[in-house]
């Protein structure tokens, strides 16, 4: 009786499961669909007389200008996409040392009460909204960096450009690979570290070449998270980017523009093929983000293989 009961049980909780993960994965094909509907519109109507968008000079032109007044071949997304992996690379130069190491120094060195303050002011960093880190970057960051550019010589939008885009978004990435890292950082067996001590290593050496590399994997999986959210950044990007015309930018000092920014700057004016078109972007957006994290997941998997 009782394991008919239990195998009862199993099969309601079996089913619900699998109603819920149905549920959830019936979001992620809605939203596919309706912006692939909506993205190819562009490229297969003429667009109330202005012609229809070329896929190719879209994904492969440097200019974008979008209004009443432009044709639709002024569409380029091409430099766009090289600007957003760009920018996103470079912010995770910046967080995902800092975040490694403030995980290290919270997981293994920091003493407890610190360490748990330090955790919740971790998770607090994270919930913040984008908004608030796009005014923290219009506030603090652009008027240093204009006055860093006007000290070498170099002209400046107000501070507004790729440096301050990088920084903005290192800052956001940073509670993500933090709070990832320091959770797979505690999770290491501490007869590894033991074992190494007694061999005469030192604790540096033991935290650098032992804790870390044994925890390297869930390091890397807060990189590619980080480097997901800094893709997908629109809000904070568009404060502080300058929302360049063409491109692609790689001055530190020059506005620029990402895929996201150039969704959201003007959207709710936005009518016919300038508004289709952002749809259009929004494939693109999820193609790089896709192809981008199948790379880094097959790095990570390369980098897992070592010393395994």
């Amino acid at each position: 009786m009782g394991s008919k009961s239990l195998s009862r049980v199993d099969r309601i909780t079996y089913f619900l499961l699998t109603i819920v993960g149905l549920i959830s994965a019936s979001f992620i094909v809605f939203i596919s669909i309706f912006i692939a509907l909506k993205g190819v519109l562009p490229f297969l109507t003429d667009n109330l007389g202005l012609g229809s968008v070329s896929l190719f000079k879209f994904l492969t032109q440097t200019v974008w200008l979008n209004g009443p007044t432009f044709v639709s071949t002024a569409y380029g997304a091409g430099f766009l996409i090289v600007n957003t992996l760009y920018i996103a690379f470079l912010s995770l130069l910046i967080s995902f040392p800092i975040g490694v190491l403030t995980a290290l120094f919270i997981a293994k060195i920091a003493p407890k009460k610190i360490a748990g303050i330090l955790r919740t002011i971790i998770e607090l960093l994270s919930a913040i909204p984008s908004i608030v880190y796009g005014l923290v970057g219009v506030g603090f960051f652009l008027p240093i960096i204009y006055s860093l550019a006007r000290s070498f010589g170099y002209s400046s939008s107000g501070g507004s450009g790729t440096l301050a885009t990088v920084f903005v978004l290192a800052l956001m990435s940073i509670p993500t690979i933090t709070s990832i890292s320091e959770v797979s950082i505690r999770s290491v067996d501490q007869s590894i570290e033991h074992a190494s001590l007694a061999l005469g290593a030192t604790f540096t050496q033991t935290r650098f070449k032992i804790t870390l590399l044994a925890a390297k994997s869930g390091i890397f999986s807060g990189a590619i998270l980080a480097i997901g959210r800094s893709l997908g950044e629109a809000t904070a990007v568009s404060l502080v980017a300058g929302n360049a015309r063409s491109g692609p930018t790689f001055g530190l000092f020059d506005i620029t523009s990402t895929i996201t920014s150039t969704m959201l700057t003007g959207l709710k004016e936005t009518q016919g093929i300038d508004y289709d078109i952002r749809f259009s972007l929004g494939i693109v957006l999820m193609v790089v983000i896709l192809l981008t994290n199948m790379i880094l997941n097959y790095i990570k998997k390369k980098v897992g293989n070592v010393h395994a």
